[in-house]
């Protein structure tokens, strides 16, 4: 029989990157959702803009998402491997899935996935702790960015200024974002590391007019500013006239 793995945890603890891990060692075919956790008071979730998945889905091209006609199909492959990601703030406090929330639950139920494993970042030796912070308070705020594109310049200008603190105190911060030429980055941050992860896409889309794939922002911190953060990235973004001139210039100038 194939195995669904469950790993919970806060904000910023590296589930994302431990699920890619997981999923670049598996051979077989295998699948991966994001579930939002139990609500707790004064700690909002991040949304889940499909962030996570559109990023694991460019390094393992073959990542399905799970849907009732599959689900079965990889539980029953003995080589498959449905990876769930669950943002939870504090650990379980009952065995099983019981200890993750009615909603969790019935999303699981609805589509026929009963975990095999279930693991708990800050709880489980078998998962790295070294970014598991706890929050007493968190705000979230989040911006779709989809067909912007950025100038590479003030990306890196607005980046720098959103982690160190001039639109609020930000603890997590992950983006998709669109440059020039068709490429694209996997941009995150925890207050816990030491810098920011600028990653690319191996993927990249047509360098004509504006790109339809994700491009997402989330930001999780206290006291933050939504309108500064939105104006400043207004200002990073390029017109339309300025992007078509950009197209038509050679790779290596973008």
């Amino acid at each position: 029989m194939g195995q669904v793995c469950l790993i919970s945890g806060p904000p910023g603890c590296g589930k994302t990157t431990w699920a890619l891990q997981r999923l670049q060692q598996h051979q077989g075919p295998c699948a991966y959702m994001r579930l939002e956790g139990e609500k707790a008071a004064g700690l909002e979730q991040g949304e889940d803009s499909g962030i996570d998945l559109t990023w694991l889905k460019d390094q393992v091209p073959r990542l399905e998402e799970p849907a009732t006609a599959n689900a079965t199909d990889l539980k029953q492959d003995n080589d498959g491997l449905t990876l769930i990601e669950v943002q939870q703030f504090h650990p379980p406090s009952q065995e099983g899935i019981a200890g993750l929330g009615d909603e969790v639950r019935s999303k699981l139920e609805a589509l026929q996935l009963h975990p095999d494993i279930l693991l708990h970042f800050g709880r489980d030796p078998e998962l790295p702790a070294k970014d598991t912070l706890e929050f007493s308070r968190l705000e979230a705020w989040h911006t779709s960015l989809s067909g912007c594109v950025w100038d590479p310049n003030s990306l890196s200008s607005f980046w720098f200024e959103l982690v160190n603190g001039a639109y609020g105190d930000v603890y997590r911060a992950k983006g998709l974002m669109n440059l020039p030429h068709g490429r694209a980055f996997f941009c995150n941050w925890m207050v816990s590391q030491e810098s920011s992860q600028f990653l690319p896409l191996d993927a990249t889309a047509p360098p004509q007019g504006r790109p339809s794939r994700t491009s997402e922002l989330v930001v999780q911190g206290k006291a933050l500013n939504p309108e500064d953060i939105q104006s400043t990235i207004n200002d990073c973004l390029l017109a339309d006239d300025v992007l078509a001139m950009q197209q038509q210039q050679p790779t290596s100038q973008g």
